[in-house]
């Protein structure tokens, strides 16, 4: 004779169980919710709820319990209420003030504030000063620099350059060249400390300084590969035999868009009449204090990171080998770098920082 009151019934559409039963294989999902949704699922097949806590490992009052509660609210009823918690102990308008005066104030005698300061200064404690920065994302200790252009082109260059990027003309490639200049030959004054379990790659603070180089790079942006060179000095002449090596390396049939910078080799008359006599050469330059358009420095950032800062050379001869070495192994695998800022974006972002400077529009 079954004893105890009768359960209601639990049936499913096909359109649930087939969502519940997606859910019950999910590898990704809470183990809790999947054991409730297979609770479910296996109720709906007519089995008892103790035969259930017995096949997942439950008890009894925990199947009845998720039962019920999809019986009452469906799927939502599966997941976890939500719940209060300790309420806060710091006012909403403690927490405005302690956020006014990071943004518009500094302590005594200090460039900025630190969670003590801060704390000394609102009286709360440097955990609740940390948390309450952290949730807003305010990181007082940290800076950035920035200069803003003051070319008078500035408009045109920047439209002529990502104009090159997101639309880049036909039958030509396009080229960002730039100079690396003082790479620094540096010999640690002992042996590299290998990294370990639980402590970093260790370097001395001292060196032996032997010479430096200076790199000279073509990014290609549509493939992401590399023409480089290093060369002892950094004039119109060995600017001049790094176009030539780029020459060498362009197919003939291809117009030539390089990009560079304002730097007076650039400009050169011996430059500039050499590429006059080459018509399928194309120069365009990035707007004063704007280097940052030329996508070769982002590739300049990697080498620096990857195989210049970290490294100890015996010579110049050394260090031009190591970075063969970095752009012959870059190339291999190299791919372009993904440009999405239009103009108009740009000059957005730059608007909105000139207005946070000064409040004028740029």
């Amino acid at each position: 004779m079954a004893r105890g009151r009768p359960k209601a019934e639990l049936v499913l559409s096909e359109q649930e169980r087939e969502q519940l039963t997606a859910w019950s294989h999910s590898r990704s999902l809470p183990k809790g919710l999947v054991d409730r949704v297979q609770i479910v699922l296996r109720a709906a097949n007519g089995e008892t709820n103790k035969s259930i806590a017995v096949a997942l490992g439950l008890s009894q009052p925990t199947v009845g319990k998720w039962r019920r509660r999809y019986l009452e609210r469906g799927v939502q009823g599966l997941r976890d209420d939500m719940r209060p918690g300790r309420p806060r102990s710091i006012e909403d308008e403690r927490i405005a003030t302690l956020l006014t005066d990071t943004l518009t104030k500094q302590p005594e005698g200090e460039t900025h504030w630190s969670c003590r300061t801060m704390a000394a200064a609102t009286g709360v404690s440097k955990s609740t000063v940390q948390r309450i920065w952290q949730a807003v994302r305010l990181q007082p200790h940290r800076f950035d620099y920035f200069k803003l252009s003051t070319d008078p082109f500035f408009v045109e260059k920047v439209r002529d350059i990502v104009g090159l990027y997101l639309n880049p003309p036909t039958h030509a490639i396009v080229l960002c060249v730039d100079e690396k200049t003082q790479c620094q030959a540096l010999e640690r004054s002992q042996p590299v400390l290998p990294m370990g379990l639980g402590y970093l790659e260790g370097y001395t603070h001292d060196y032996r300084r032997h010479g430096t180089t200076n790199l000279f790079a073509a990014l290609d942006t549509a493939t992401g590969k590399v023409i480089a060179q290093c060369k002892p000095r950094h004039r119109h002449e060995e600017f001049l035999q790094f176009l030539r090596h780029i020459d060498a390396n362009v197919p003939d049939d291809l117009d030539v868009h390089l990009i560079v910078d304002n730097y007076a080799t650039h400009k050169h008359a011996k430059v500039q009449l050499w590429l006059a006599q080459r018509p399928r050469y194309h120069l365009h330059f990035t707007p004063t204090y704007a280097s940052w358009l030329n996508q070769v420095e982002i590739w300049f950032g990697l080498i620096s990171r990857k195989a210049i800062r970290r490294g100890s050379f015996k010579s110049a001869k050394d260090l031009i080998q190591k970075i063969d070495q970095f752009v012959k192994a870059y190339n291999a695998t190299s791919k372009p770098f993904v440009w999405t800022a239009t103009a108009d974006s740009i000059f957005e972002k730059l608007g909105r920082l000139c207005e946070t400077i000064s409040g004028t529009d740029y």
